[in-house]
């Protein structure tokens, strides 16, 4: 217990010093007040947002404006680097929740443009704000935060006053053609920029009239509508002679105003620009070319990476506190009857165990891979996950990743018997005193421990938020604060993580655990790279198609290896606390029911809601 105080203590160091770490770069060491806000919008709905205020930026002196929005699936904290650097350079930035998202209202189904998605709804709240220079206001996002900025444009034509007067999209294709197919400048007399990647999994492709894919996104500035674009509406025929290129801004005067319209063009995936340097930095340049930086800096001169190195220390400190918390507890009157040490591993000996344990392991990833693609390509759970036909499930995607997970657990329990009726048995395991069959009262008393842990842990995460307005969280992976309904959203898919959480500690506790080479934590390592194993070898042949053909795996959507990022990294963290807890109390339910709650509202507070 000395050793796990010591940890614990570690862990809330960690996170102290990842909030106030954080907290200090974002704030520029208090020159930046920042805001959550969350208020009733002009479209009737909740919003939630971070408002970023440099103290340079008063009534006397209004400042530039930017709202910065992420993208599908996604929550405000996704552009901290934006608006870190936007704000350090003297522009006020709202970084918003969009509906649907985070901890604003839920997106109605039949109403996927309300307010821009939220996005022209906090453009009039810029306006309202006294420090705030209306006549530079400007709107950026990433991949559907981008798409929110163009359902934003026609909002703001038709307003009595325009107030959007630059445009940044990111990983999102611009407006090309009018309802007619024909070419149009739908941005009038604003400033537009395009951060492109060269290698995005949705957009910037051209198609033939029967669907075909021409060009691919690598190709982007070669296409029509690239130069068009550029020629800031121009049909192509109207262009031939004059092809223009990535990284140079154009200007035209267009009803007497100079507009400006540049891409920038860069070799990378459509999630990675979130987390790229190259990308803020054309972010920087844009938009001190279109509204003008308050307190201008080179592009390069960029500390966000700094936030998230903070941010990432407070990520390892969560993980940390899954183990330390619980086994804190154990100590206390309440669950000391749960301590009770699992028995020493033993070697893994004899040719069917040996059988058995590496062919279970095999057979469990290509299990998971196989259905995890056949999963990605039924129409009728696609209808469900991107919300195509009305349904009782509020996070598609969340129930996507739930499904699968209950599949594989499925899968992982029919191997399990058979190990036990085959080898496990004759070789003298016990399922009650390997905690299989702990009993009700035990099995109740681990779910107490790992229910009141999870409450723990995230109290300081509630606590940290308040204190500093910071999360845990590196590049996909996000640990945050989260609104009540929240909670109801795990609980829809909570029993299908059990499933698979809690077999699966079943699995490599009760059943794999064995020392190999004489040392525990080898067997430990194994089954937590073998738990991420199928994501891993998905990912990988994803992007090396990609890379050397443009193109994805034919009928393996992009969307779902970008989900597969963070399962990649969760799978392996979570068979590493399986297996510290078993340790400590013999019982796989601890860190089954654990990981599954925990997953789950990690899950559910950072994806979108959709009702009908």
């Amino acid at each position: 217990m000395k050793r796990n105080s010591f940890w614990l203590a570690l862990a809330l160091v960690l996170a102290l010093v990842s909030a106030i770490g954080a907290s200090l770069v974002q704030t520029g060491a208090g020159a930046i007040t920042t805001k959550d806000l969350r208020w009733e919008t002009a479209s009737g709905r909740t919003m939630n947002a971070l408002l970023f205020t440099p103290e340079s930026a008063t009534a006397d002196s209004p400042a530039p404006a930017i709202v910065v929005s992420h993208g599908w699936w996604n929550n405000r904290e996704m552009q901290s680097a934006n608006y870190v650097e936007l704000a350090r350079r003297g522009y006020v930035v709202l970084s918003i929740d969009m509906y649907g998202h985070g901890n604003s209202d839920p997106l109605p189904a039949d109403e996927l443009m309300v307010g821009g998605t939220g996005m022209y709804d906090g453009v009039l709240l810029l306006a309202d704000l006294p420090y705030v220079d209306t006549e530079k206001i400007g709107i950026t996002g990433h991949s559907n935060g981008a798409r929110a900025a163009n359902f934003s444009i026609p909002l703001d034509d038709a307003a009595p006053e325009q107030l959007i007067s630059s445009v940044l999209l990111v990983d999102y294709d611009p407006i090309y053609t009018d309802a007619d197919g024909a070419y149009v400048n739908p941005y009038g007399t604003r400033d537009v920029g395009l951060i492109q990647a060269q290698y995005d999994e949705f957009f910037f492709r051209s198609y033939s009239e029967e669907g075909a894919p021409l060009t691919a996104p690598r190709d982007y500035l070669t296409t029509p509508n690239a130069q068009s674009f550029l020629h800031f509406g121009a049909a192509p025929e109207e262009i031939a002679d004059d092809e223009r290129e990535g990284s140079t801004v154009y200007t035209e005067s267009i009803e007497g105003t100079e507009a400006m319209r540049v891409v920038y063009s860069l070799p990378q995936t459509h999630p990675w620009t979130t987390n790229s340097s190259t990308a803020v930095g054309h972010l920087i340049d844009f938009f001190e070319e279109s509204l003008g930086a308050p307190a201008p800096a080179e592009a390069s001169s960029q500390i966000w990476q700094v936030k998230e190195t903070f941010t990432a220390l407070g990520l390892i400190a969560f993980g940390i506190l899954l183990v330390t918390v619980p086994r804190a507890l154990l100590t206390t009157r309440a669950f000391r009857a749960l301590a009770a040490p699992a028995a020493p591993a033993a070697p893994l000996g004899g040719r069917i165990p040996a059988i058995w344990f590496w062919a279970g392991i095999v057979v469990s990833a290509i299990i998971s891979g196989v259905s995890y693609i056949v999963l990605s390509q039924s129409p009728a759970i696609g209808g469900i996950v991107f919300n195509v036909v009305p349904s009782i499930v509020p996070q598609g995607s969340v129930f996507f990743i739930a499904l699968w997970a209950a599949i594989n657990g499925l899968a992982a329990l029919v191997i399990l018997a058979g190990a036990y009726f085959a080898f496990a048995k004759k070789g003298g395991l016990d399922l009650r005193a390997a905690g299989v069959l702990p009993g009700w009262r035990p099995a109740l008393h681990g779910t107490a421990l790992a229910l009141t842990s999870v409450v723990a842990v995230y109290a300081l995460v509630f606590l940290l938020d308040f204190l500093f307005t910071t999360d845990f969280r590196l590049w996909v992976i996000g640990v945050k604060v989260f609104s009540v309904d929240k909670i109801g959203l795990a609980l829809f898919v909570l029993p299908l993580f059990l499933l698979y959480f809690v077999v699966n500690s079943i699995a490599i506790n009760a059943f794999n655990r064995v020392t190999i080479g004489g040392r525990e934590w080898i067997n430990t390592a194994l089954l937590a790279v073998a738990n991420s194993l199928a994501p891993l070898v998905l990912v990988i042949a994803q992007y090396t198609v990609f890379a050397v053909s443009g193109e994805l795996i034919p009928g393996f959507g992009g969307i779902f290896s970008i989900w597969l990022f963070p399962v990649i990294v969760i799978l392996a963290v979570t068979a590493i606390v399986s297996r510290k807890l078993y340790r400590a109390t013999g019982n796989p339910y601890v860190a089954g029911v654990l990981n599954a709650t925990i997953v789950a509202l990690v899950s559910v507070s950072n994806s979108l809601v959709v009702t009908y």
